[in-house]
C-alpha cells in the first residue's frame, strides 16, 4: 500500500499524536515507503528543533519534547521492524 497523502503531513500527524505506527500496520508499506516515512520524520524533527521557544515557556518546551519523543519512537519502531524483516532502508 502506498502512503496515502503527503508523507510530511503523515510525519506531522505522528508528532501531534494523531497517527501511530505499529508493526502490523507497517506490513502494508513497501521498503521505499518506509524509507520515505523515515526521511520525512527526520525533516519534521529538524523543523521542531529549529523552533525558538523562550526558556520560561515550560508548556511549549514540554509540547515540543513530546512531539520529538513521538517521532523518535516511530523511527525506532520502523527500524526494528525493518531489522526483523531484513529490509534495508
Amino acid at each position: 500500500m502506498a502512503i496515502a497523502g503527503n508523507p510530511k503531513k503523515m510525519a506531522q500527524d505522528i508528532a501531534d499524536g494523531y497517527h501511530m505506527l505499529t508493526p502490523p500496520m507497517l506490513k502494508s508499506y513497501t521498503p521505499v515507503d518506509l524509507k520515505t516515512i523515515i526521511v520525512n520524520i527526520g525533516i519534521v524533527s529538524r523543523e521542531l528543533r529549529q523552533e525558538l521557544i523562550p526558556t520560561d515557556d515550560v508548556m511549549a518546551i514540554k509540547a515540543r519534547n513530546m512531539k520529538l519523543s513521538r517521532l523518535n519512537q516511530a523511527e525506532i519502531v520502523i527500524q526494528a521492524y525493518c531489522k526483523k524483516r531484513r529490509i534495508s532502508i
